[in-house]
C-alpha cells in the first residue's frame, strides 16, 4: 500500500521569513533562500545567511528533486489531525539544504536512505499548499 498525503485540517505555523516560501508552494514552486555573499543555500528561511551572517538573502526557485536522508513510517499518531501511516522525512535537496516533509506514493517497506525523490504538492485549504516527496522517475 503506497502512503497517502493527509486530508483535512492540518496545524501550520508559518511566520513573516517564510512568506515567499509558502507563496512559491501554492504556485507549485520550491523556494529556499541563497546567500548573495557565500553562496550557499539558506533553509528554513532566517534574516542572516546561517554560514556567514549576511543579509544578503535572495528567494530563489529550487529544482524539488533530492534523497532521503532519514525517516521514520507513523502508525499511532501523536495528533489526531493525521491519519496513519505516513512517513514524515528529511530531504537533502540538490540545490543543499534539508526540509522536513513527508513521503507519498511510494509504499512504507519502499523507502531507503539515499532514494531520490522529487516534490509533489498537494493543497490542504486555499491558503495551505505542502510540499511532499514521492519516489523521482
Amino acid at each position: 500500500m503506497n502512503l497517502l498525503p493527509q486530508t483535512g485540517p492540518l496545524p501550520h505555523a508559518g511566520s513573516h521569513l517564510s512568506v515567499p516560501f509558502w507563496a512559491g508552494c501554492r504556485r507549485h514552486e520550491l523556494c529556499y533562500q541563497r546567500c548573495g555573499q557565500c553562496g550557499l543555500a539558506n533553509f528554513p528561511p532566517t534574516e542572516h545567511c546561517r554560514h556567514c551572517l549576511s543579509a544578503e538573502l535572495r528567494w530563489t526557485r529550487g529544482g524539488g528533486v533530492g534523497e532521503i536522508y532519514s525517516w521514520t513510517v507513523v502508525h499511532r499518531p501523536v495528533t489526531a489531525e493525521f491519519e496513519p501511516p505516513y512517513a514524515p522525512a528529511i530531504v537533502t535537496l540538490d540545490e543543499g539544504y534539508q526540509l522536513l516533509t513527508n513521503i507519498v506514493g511510494v509504499a512504507a517497506d519502499a523507502l531507503r536512505i539515499g532514494m531520490r525523490v522529487r516534490v509533489q504538492f498537494h493543497a490542504v485549504d486555499s491558503e495551505v499548499t505542502l510540499p511532499y516527496f514521492t519516489g523521482s522517475p
